[in-house]
């Protein structure tokens, strides 16, 4: 135990935890009455646990293809119980409810898709001009994205996509099949339009492109996180004054809007800080991922790091009105069980990487990250 505390990455840890103190504060001001900052202390604790946990295990059993097998399949597996047992909340079966914890099937999902991709290129990252992989690995993606959009979770399921792209993207795909791809996804996000999205999900679309054309109804969510957004001003409110949260007029302000109850209170400033702590833990990724003792740990670090920035981009995009309202949390600070646990538990493996990653010599520290 002496070893792992010796090699922990403070500045990752530490900058995940300030994030959630800084979650768990916006939500004890949201009155006395609200048990959501009491129960995610302790979604909190277990997830720092989980963290140095993770932390003492050797994690190159995961280079097995019999291991990446069988994390893919209980993930799927995972996914495929939520139609038989499954509990319903606003017309989505999300979740797994074992009484004392309400497992979210789509975060494990998330996590299983970038070891499943971390080793997929990690043998072929020579050959990935060769398009036969990004459609192998593209439907690994398709699976898991079908399963969800039909729950229906159309916000995750993009998630998935998304990752799936930026693993792609940081495993060296030539130029030339980047555009085929984009054109494939405008002919996939057409077909959507036109005979896969639900008509919310299409309201969502257009309360985007006119965000006060229906204030009252589509564009309801919208409207009040921008509001809280802007109220908040330089300085914010202060904790505990945050109008359109204590009074409820920004919906999901635990989950989904955390980043507008956060900011209404603290500010544009306070925003500053917190995407401050999220670009050190970007940064963190990245200088772990420099010395992965293999392409697969590379892939797998640098996979975490796109599934981070891709939380944070449509969450806070969605909040300030510049994203669509597609259900999105904000790692670490969003109230839940699932995405907390999860969340410690990638920060957990990859500080488990840092025992055996290799020996980086002095002339390499200011290179850019690459896979070798």
């Amino acid at each position: 135990m002496k070893n792992v505390i010796a090699n922990t990455d403070w500045f990752l840890l530490g900058s995940a935890i300030a994030i959630s103190l800084l979650g768990l504060i916006t939500m004890y001001g949201f009155g006395d009455d609200s048990q959501f900052s009491s129960r995610q202390l302790i979604w909190l604790s277990l997830g720092v646990f989980v963290f140095f946990f993770a932390s003492t295990i050797d994690f190159r059993f995961l280079r097995r293809t019999s291991v990446v097998v069988f994390v893919y399949s209980i993930a799927i597996f995972l996914l495929l119980l939520l139609f038989s047992i499954g509990s319903v909340f606003q017309g989505s079966s999300r979740w797994i409810d074992f009484g004392f914890f309400a497992l979210q099937p789509a975060e494990v999902a998330k996590l299983a898709l970038i070891i499943l991709l971390a080793k997929y290129f990690s043998r072929r990252h020579i050959e990935i001009a060769h398009f036969r992989h990004i459609i192998v690995s593209g439907a690994y993606a398709l699976i898991i994205f079908v399963l969800l959009f039909l729950q229906p979770d159309f916000g995750s399921g993009l998630i998935i996509l998304g990752l799936w792209g930026g693993v792609i993207l940081i495993s060296g795909i030539p130029p030339k099949r980047l555009v085929v791809l984009v054109g494939i996804g405008l002919i996939a996000a057409s077909f959507l339009w036109f005979f896969g999205l639900a008509d919310y999900q299409k309201a969502r679309v257009v309360s985007f492109l006119h965000p006060l054309a229906d204030i009252q109804g589509a564009g309801y969510n919208a409207f009040q996180s921008t509001v809280a957004v802007g109220s908040g001003g330089i300085l914010g409110k202060g904790i505990g004054y945050g109008t359109q949260s204590r009074l409820q007029f920004l919906p999901e302000y635990q989950t989904d809007f955390i980043f507008a109850a956060f900011a209404e209170e603290w500010g544009m400033g306070g925003a500053i800080l917190l995407l401050a702590l999220f670009a050190v833990i970007f940064w963190r990724i990245a200088e772990n991922a420099r010395i992965g003792a293999t392409n697969f740990e590379t892939l797998f670090i640098l996979g975490v790091g796109v599934l981070i920035l891709i939380h944070v981009s449509v969450h806070v995009g969605m909040n300030v009105g510049l994203l669509p309202i597609t259900g999105t949390t904000l790692p670490f600070m969003s109230y839940g069980g699932s995405h907390m646990l999860v969340g410690y538990l990638s920060l957990g493996i990859i500080n488990a990487m840092r025992r055996y990653s290799r020996v980086v010599h002095e002339d390499e520290k200011h290179e850019v990250v690459g896979i070798s």
